[in-house]
Formats: C-alpha cells, sequence, structure tokens
C-alpha cells in the first residue's frame, strides 16, 4: 500500500499500546476494495506495536514517534500522506468497504467541503452510535450545495478530511492530547471558511477497545478538556465564566477538583495559543450549545 499513484484516500491512524486492535483493524483495512494507502503513528508504544506493523502489513507506512502526542500524532500521518484527502482510524475501527472512495467523490464534488462527518456504528451488532442523530439533526441552518447537514463537531475515528484544509487549521490541538479534540479542528475548519458536513452514507465501523481507561478518568478529562477548549477559542468573559464555575464545583466534586487541577497546569500554553474564533463561528457554536 504505501503512497500509492492515484489512490485518493490515505488512512492515518494513531496508536499507543494496543497491538492486537490495531492488528485487526489493518486487517479490515487492507481488505478494502477502496485501496487506500495507510500510514500508522506510533505513539511510542512499548508493546511490540511497530514490529508487528513491520513484519505483518510490509504495504503500511510507519512513523514512530519518540513520545506520545496523544490525538496531536495523527498530523505527522496528514504531513507524511500523498493524497488529497485523509481519513482517520482509531486502533479498533476501521471503514466499510466504498466508504472511503465514496467519500473522495463527495469531495471532488464540493471544493469548500474541509471534512465529512461519517455515520459511525459501532459493536459487533453495529449499532448506530448516539452521535449520528445528534449530527443529523443539528441546529446549524442548512448550507445550499452541501452533501448534508452542516456541523460543527465529528468523531475523529469516522471523519475524510481534506488535507489541505487540515493542515491549514493546523490540524488536532496538542495542547487538549485526547477526549474532546474534535471541537478545535471544526471550529478551526469553519474560522478558515471551510465546510463541514455529516454524511451517512459514508461508513465507519467502531469497535472499542476493552483496553480503556475508567469511565472516572474520562469524565475528567473531558471536563478539563472543554475548559481548555473555552480558553483556547471562546470569548475571555465566557472563559472566565466556565472557570469559577468548575471551581466552584470542585468545592464539592473530586472530578471537578482533579480535573479544574488539571486544566490549571495546562492554561498557560492554552493561553499561548489563543486564537478566539470570528463571531459567525462563536453564533453556530453557541446554538449547538442551546440545542443540548
Amino acid at each position: 500500500m504505501g503512497d500509492r499513484d492515484g489512490a485518493p484516500v490515505t488512512v492515518v491512524i494513531a496508536t499507543h499500546d494496543r497491538r492486537p486492535e490495531l492488528v485487526r483493524t489493518l486487517r479490515s483495512l487492507t481488505a478494502l476494495p477502496d485501496d487506500p494507502a495507510i500510514i500508522v503513528v506510533d505513539n511510542a508504544s512499548s508493546d511490540g506495536t511497530a514490529e508487528a506493523v513491520t513484519a505483518g502489513f510490509p504495504g503500511v507506512r510507519l512513523i514512530t514517534l519518540p513520545r506520545n502526542l496523544g490525538a496531536a500524532a495523527r498530523t505527522a500521518g496528514v504531513r507524511a500522506a500523498r493524497t488529497p484527502y485523509v481519513a482517520f482510524s482509531d486502533d479498533d475501527s476501521w471503514w466499510e468497504p466504498g466508504a472511503l472512495r465514496r467519500a473522495a467523490g463527495i469531495l471532488d464534488a464540493h471544493p469548500r467541503l474541509g471534512l465529512i462527518a461519517a455515520r459511525a456504528l459501532v459493536g459487533p451488532g453495529r449499532a448506530d452510535d448516539p452521535i449520528n442523530a445528534l449530527l443529523a439533526s443539528g441546529p446549524l441552518r442548512r448550507t445550499p450545495g452541501l452533501p448534508g447537514p452542516p456541523v460543527l463537531g465529528f468523531l475523529a475515528c469516522a471523519a475524510v478530511v481534506r488535507r489541505r484544509a487540515y493542515l491549514e487549521a493546523g490540524g488536532f490541538h496538542p495542547v487538549l492530547f485526547l477526549v474532546g479534540e474534535e471541537q478545535v479542528l471544526a471550529m478551526d475548519l469553519a474560522a478558515r471558511g471551510w465546510a463541514l458536513a455529516y454524511v451517512p452514507e459514508v461508513v465507519a465501523v467502531h469497535e472499542p477497545s476493552p483496553h480503556r481507561p475508567p469511565a472516572r478518568h474520562r469524565i475528567r478529562v473531558e471536563l478539563r478538556n472543554a475548559l481548555l477548549t473555552a480558553w483556547l477559542r471562546r470569548p475571555v468573559a465566557l472563559a472566565l465564566g466556565r472557570t469559577v464555575r468548575l471551581a466552584r464545583a470542585a468545592v464539592r466534586d473530586a472530578d471537578a477538583r482533579a480535573a479544574l487541577a488539571a486544566a490549571l497546569a495546562r492554561l498557560p500554553a492554552a493561553v499561548a495559543h489563543r486564537r478566539p474564533v470570528p463571531p459567525h463561528v462563536e453564533q453556530a457554536v453557541r446554538a449547538l450549545e442551546a440545542a443540548r
């Protein structure tokens, strides 16, 4: 595989210490009739991930990083890609046959479309991820000429991006590491005039790894990253208000307390990279928040 001439899509996978799941995903991706190029970005795994990719999938390009960059590792894969479009998979997700060529055709036909949010099916039963309904029925005003409802959110493991748009927007922000990293990228794409649309005809499959952090850890990281996102891209009054709100919750709630401490540790970096979105994007974000 690698960088095939004429292949319209490259699949980029960032992984860390989940070798069995990654091998399963690569078996699915390498069997696709879409024939994508595949790039694995190994986030400093210690479980033999790199060796398994090299030995079992010689057509897959492997990039090894000296430390775990979280979601930002995907940007190394996007930079290395030689196709106009990039689809993301996690090490426990892949794409249905035909989905990637369908996505490439849609992106070809819509030159200002920066990102396709695909329909995500979860688990062996292929149930719809709850995010599908949210994306399909969002409050954003429908834009003529888009292939689906406009969105300002997506699942990273079910997204296909225009490579140029992703790189212009700067990719996934390193301050957030993982969990909820999609929101800042969505806002950054919209701020540069790129459209994002939910296209349910493009389908990704996600069979979650059993090797996941405890639910409490995810809650804390979600709270941390929501606050950091506000400082990175939202008006300062809103960011201050949300900081006060989390601080008040921290008095009585251990998860809020841990999230606040973690956010404060990253706050100088967030402020240094602060770039509030333009008013029309802020208005759209507020509409989405009000709808929830």
